[in-house]
């Protein structure tokens, strides 16, 4: 039996409906990843871990992003909630995987936003000519705290309007890419690029030349983060024209985009700067944080300032981006009673989570000016640790898929291949990495800092998981009725206004 007032509890989030399309939603999608970032303090460890075997990493790690987006596609199908992995986690396994699978996505969030505050101020700071202040610990945590703050702010505001300013900040980020990968790989062809280039080969596309399987799963994991992000465009689905299918749809186009641009611009960069540990090799440790620095001026000339704003743009647009995600996760979770009501709050002339994201932006600060304050080191491990929180969340959508559908896989060889099988691998390898990633960064030689032995990667992302686990038997306490099955079961209706819509099964 239902508590008393449940059900008015229980109704539409208020979110506003129909507020964008699918163009717009895929944007989202891009634009959380941040491309020109990511592949700028990425692609070099790629490089160093496998040589020119990187279009190949780039390539086979899209393989369970694609599985897991096809996870997505059918779960939104049929529960299109902005809760994504909470939802769909507690649908599929009950209401305590549920809780954790919306942990995940916060976390990856919070710790998402500590990194890309810091590159926002660092690149903002280069554009305008401050690069002594870009070193300066006090000037970047300013800054970057100030970045996170506004984009809160837009993030409070329609949702249309944050996706029209998408529209431009990703458009100009891709096409800096595209521009510096053409123009790279034209002075390869026309032997006008550095000694140290070489022409593209398919070899460099073989996916069973990598010397080790050691070498290949860090270079996958480093991938992993590259693509994440994408999920972003299903947690506004709810916002979205024909939410049952655009964001399914919106998942898997930005995929597609996102590898052929990375595997395009991994490949340029490899074929102009070779794959040597010279001054401009991307084998070289000291440019791997961004080889773009080391590469722009050679490829572009007085057009490499193009570059820099790309990386700071995409900085920017993703901190928005984060944000989206992650306040309509705890938007869901309040409206089903796993977290207090205040998080249920929508801003009734925005139609947006309001004090969700303000609290988001709140914590994301405070966490980066904590971390900032205690050791930069500290603060990078932390960026470092995010790939378990990504490799968590997404495992628990895969596997809530396959079970969720269990009865529909005899139906059609459709629903064997698209809700079982290629489900159940992406769960599969998500779950490894994960499990890989924890034993790699049990190593105190892992990352910059340890702590009792232990390296500081592990602790920060374990340990990160670990509070999850405190604040939800806080909640438990304070909100039994989720916890109890009462609010969220495989049957329960949508909070979305439309009559009809698919429940569960």
């Amino acid at each position: 039996m239902k508590d008393k007032g449940l059900r008015g509890a229980l109704a539409d989030k208020g979110l506003r409906h129909d507020a964008i399309g699918l163009w717009d939603n895929a944007i989202i999608g891009i634009a959380s990843t941040s491309p020109a970032y990511s592949i700028a303090c990425t692609i070099g460890y790629v490089v160093i871990a496998v040589g020119l075997q990187a279009p190949a990493a780039a390539i086979v790690a899209f393989v369970p992003m694609l599985f897991t987006a096809f996870a997505y596609r059918e779960l939104n199908r049929a529960v299109p909630d902005s809760g994504t992995a909470f939802t769909w986690g507690a649908k599929a396994f009950g209401p305590v995987v549920g809780w954790l699978g919306g942990w995940g996505v916060a976390m990856s969030g919070t710790l998402a936003l500590a990194n890309v505050a810091e590159v926002a101020a660092q690149y903002g700071l280069r554009l305008i000519g401050q690069d002594e202040l870009a070193g300066n610990r006090v000037a970047l945590t300013v800054i970057g705290a100030a970045s996170i703050a506004v984009m809160t702010w837009v993030s409070t505001r329609s949702l249309e309007f944050g996706a029209k300013m998408q529209r431009w900040l990703t458009a100009i980020q891709i096409g800096a890419l595209i521009l510096f990968s053409v123009v790279a790989l034209w002075r390869v062809y026309a032997g006008d690029a550095l000694d140290t280039s070489v022409r593209p080969s398919w070899e460099w596309f073989n996916p069973f030349a990598f010397d080790s399987v050691s070498s290949f799963t860090q270079a996958f994991l480093l991938m992993l983060f590259i693509y994440w992000g994408w999920d972003s465009c299903l947690a506004v689905n709810e916002e979205t024209t024909d939410r049952h299918h655009t964001p399914g749809r919106a998942a898997l186009l930005c995929s597609v985009i996102l590898l052929g641009v990375y595997t395009l611009t991994t490949v340029a960069l490899l074929a102009y700067g070779g794959a040597g540990d010279g001054p401009t090799g991307l084998g070289n440790e000291d440019i791997a944080d961004d080889v773009f620095a080391a590469l722009s001026d050679s490829v572009l000339g007085p057009l490499a300032i193009i570059v820099v704003i790309a990386v700071l743009i995409s900085a920017v647009s993703s901190t928005q981006t984060t944000i989206l995600p992650t306040a309509r996760g705890l938007l869901a979770m309040a409206a089903y009673r796993a977290l207090p009501q205040r998080f249920a709050k929508v801003n009734p002339k925005y139609g947006t989570p309001s004090f969700s994201t303000t609290v988001m932006g709140i914590v994301a600060i405070c966490y980066y000016v904590g971390l900032s304050l205690i050791s930069q080191n500290v603060l990078y491990d932390s960026v470092a640790s995010l790939a378990l929180a990504v490799a968590f969340y997404y495992s628990i959508v895969a596997f809530s898929c396959v079970w969720f559908f269990r009865r529909d896989l005899r139906r059609s060889a459709r629903d064997l291949w698209f809700k079982g099988i290629f489900p159940l691998l992406g769960g599969i390898i998500m779950l490894a990495a994960f499990v890989r990633s924890a034993i790699d960064m049990w190593d105190p030689e892992y990352g910059e800092t340890s702590l009792l032995g232990v390296g500081g990667v592990f602790v920060i992302g374990i340990g990160s998981l670990a509070v999850g686990v405190v604040l939800m038997m806080l909640c438990w306490l304070r909100e039994p009725a989720y916890f109890r099955g009462r609010t969220l079961t495989a049957d329960t209706e949508v909070l979305v206004p439309e009559e009809g819509t698919p429940t569960g099964l």
